[in-house]
């Protein structure tokens, strides 16, 4: 299983949420990357702006290209954008809103936010995807996970 990390806005995730989390899109410049992730893979979504890890699903398919429109907007541009590289997911750890992980609060827990710190976290989180380590997504998965029961 390889983890994955899925940047997108809080508006993204919450169509997401409106789907049941039945797949996750990804940007036109992430081909190769997403062309790497199997059904069992999980995908961890990070909120851009209010810096949050908002869920987890799980991989269900190979990736596949789709050009149709979900609604989803690109943030740099305000616009609809296609996300046509995708993968079939399901809802594995999604809390309800304001009950996601702030990541400014667990830079150090985390390997790939370690060096960063709170102020510069946008460096970790360039691009739409991210491999990271298991460490990681056991450490995110745990705090989404006691986020999810208290709500």
């Amino acid at each position: 299983m390889q983890a994955w990390i899925a940047v997108g806005s809080a508006e993204n995730f919450e169509l997401m949420r409106e789907r049941g989390f039945d797949l996750a899109a990804f940007k036109s410049s992430r081909r190769k990357q997403s062309a790497e992730m199997q059904p069992g893979d999980r995908v961890v979504f990070y909120l851009t702006k209010v810096v949050q890890f908002g869920g987890i699903a799980e991989i269900t398919s190979e990736a596949f290209e789709d050009e149709t429109d979900i609604g989803l907007r690109s943030e740099s541009k305000g616009e609809s954008e296609s996300y046509p590289y995708r993968v079939q997911t399901k809802p594995l750890v999604i809390p309800e809103p304001g009950d996601y992980v702030d990541v400014r609060e667990i830079t150090d827990l985390l390997d790939k936010t370690r060096n960063f710190g709170p102020k510069k976290l946008g460096m970790a989180f360039r691009g739409n995807l991210h491999k990271i380590s298991d460490a990681d997504y056991r450490q995110i998965e745990s705090l989404l996970e006691e986020r999810a029961a208290v709500s």
